[in-house]
């Protein structure tokens, strides 16, 4: 199986190598001239290539949306389709800096889906704008082939890394971190802050507060400037990217796999909908 729809979900076969890393020319309509990922594909070693920089301003998402939604087409088709015209790294609206490229390369498809929804509040159930915004699920049956489809090959490359780098990455931290406080509570060592220390060690070569401290300076961010949420998914990607040149290809599969598998089984228990199923 192909990674899914919901940015949450698990991937699988499709458009991935052995190694656990999407490869090849990905079909879609977003053609060579899309700027937020052109020529963005995952190589083997996990390292990802950069996409030219993007367009200062492109209203053209913005209005294809609006009168696509309003001449009857469904709204989250629509919003696809818009995702596949945007061409904005980063915009503040009504207040908000919304970070939808990370790291220049890796596409932040729910926060660039968020933002596009709430241009059509009106088109969209509030239902399914909770389901979509809290879940990260589009409320009909879109297949991966569709979903890849509309919002161009290009940018679900973009995806992709954003996808390994951020989401599989999160959850492969949290499995270490599980197996260190197995390890840990099995030799009746109190639970602790030093866990989660040793769990990155484990994967990075070193402790968190030693990698924070060092992306901090390298993003130019003072030692007490609060993270925001987009800060916190650079730093993942940052870490994920260490670990693709860190370790050897066996490895970084063998790792690879191990948080594919535990967001799995994080989405079981959640009892998220696998793809090409409504939400109820």
């Amino acid at each position: 199986m192909t990674p899914p729809v919901p940015y949450n979900s698990a991937p699988g076969n499709n458009g991935g190598n052995a190694n656990g890393h999407p490869h090849g020319r990905l079909a879609g309509r977003g053609g060579t001239n899309d700027p937020i990922a052109a020529n963005n594909p995952i190589a083997a070693n996990g390292a990802s290539i950069p996409p030219p920089n993007l367009a200062a301003t492109q209203p053209d998402a913005l209005l294809h949306l609006r009168a696509a939604v309003q001449s009857g087409l469904p709204w989250h088709q629509a919003l696809l389709d818009a995702i596949a015209l945007w061409t904005l790294p980063r915009e503040t609206h009504q207040g908000r800096t919304y970070r939808y490229l990370i790291h220049g390369e890796a596409l932040d498809w729910l926060t660039l889906a968020e933002r596009l929804a709430l241009e059509i509040p009106e088109f969209i159930p509030p239902p399914d704008l909770e389901t979509l915004l809290f879940t990260g699920a589009l409320p009909a049956a879109v297949t991966p082939d569709e979903f890849r489809e509309r919002i161009g090959g290009h940018k679900y490359r973009a995806y992709l890394n954003y996808w390994y780098g951020v989401i599989v990455e999160e959850a492969l931290q949290q499995a270490v971190e599980d197996d260190v406080r197995k390890r840990q509570l099995a030799r009746c060592y109190p639970d602790g802050e030093d866990l989660v220390e040793e769990a990155f060690a484990h994967l990075y070569g070193q402790t968190r507060s030693d990698l924070l401290k060092e992306y901090r300076q390298q993003a130019g961010l003072g030692p007490r400037a609060p993270l925001s949420l987009a800060d916190w998914k650079e730093f993942t990607y940052h870490l994920a990217q260490r670990r693709y040149q860190l370790w050897d290809p066996a490895r970084v599969a063998s790792d690879t796999r191990k948080g594919i598998h535990h967001l799995a089984h994080l989405e079981q228990t959640a009892a998220i909908p696998p793809v090409g199923e409504l939400v109820a």
